[in-house]
């Protein structure tokens, strides 16, 4: 099955010092993440969500550019990103690049994380690009494609990530264990390039900030 990478583009204040993106197949916009889209050279080829808080004008601009809505109601369980990645998995994406921000409303900026790191979407290879930082979520293995120097932090994400073993750290572990709220994950750095980390069981979230 040929694998399909999507752009998911969150709404909140537009993300900045964003640099050059991955490859896609499709670009989706969680509501206003349509006129973060824009800013970023993009036409999104779906935007979902209450559409409470895109311009009005943007959205019928985007309409005419062959843009397709899909309007939810505002009382809803859902947010907008969990509704992006429900429509990134129905379009048939393997993966997802999810751009965001951490600027804002922090409640917003880390239900984002958490959202992302959330087992419902463990079938989405998963990565982030906020502002100019990036994260993973691993379930499996991470290959890290970073200069040597950069500081990484991982953290377990839902309960315990178990079976982790790091190659390219300068704090090693083997077979090792991180429970969420640890803070032996945080702040290592690469030693060589690529990196790579492996877990047995868990979710970790890794970040480059």
């Amino acid at each position: 099955m040929t694998s399909r990478h999507a752009l998911l583009v969150t709404g909140g204040p537009p993300p900045t010092g964003v640099g050059p993106l991955p490859a896609f197949d499709l670009v989706v916009a969680a509501d206003r993440g349509a006129q973060n889209a824009s800013v970023l050279g993009l036409v999104p080829d779906l935007v979902v969500g209450d559409m409470d808080s895109i311009d009005t004008s943007v959205l019928a601009s985007l309409e005419a550019l062959g843009t397709r809505a899909e309007r939810h109601p505002a009382d809803k369980d859902q947010t907008d990103l969990e509704l992006g990645l429900a429509s990134v998995m129905k379009l048939g994406a393997s993966s997802v690049t999810i751009v965001a921000t951490t600027s804002g409303r922090p409640d917003h900026a880390l239900a984002n994380l958490l959202t992302a790191a959330s087992d419902r979407w463990k079938e989405l290879r998963i990565d982030l690009i906020l502002d100019s930082s990036r994260a993973w979520i691993v379930r499996h293995q991470l290959n890290l494609d970073l200069p040597v120097g950069s500081i990484v932090s991982l953290m377990a994400v839902g309960g315990p990530a178990t079976g982790i073993t790091t190659a390219g750290l300068r704090w090693p572990l083997s077979t090792g264990c991180l429970e969420p709220g640890m803070g032996r994950g945080l702040s290592n750095e690469v030693s060589k390039s690529p990196a790579s980390i492996r877990i047995s069981a868990g979710t970790l979230m890794v970040i480059a900030p």
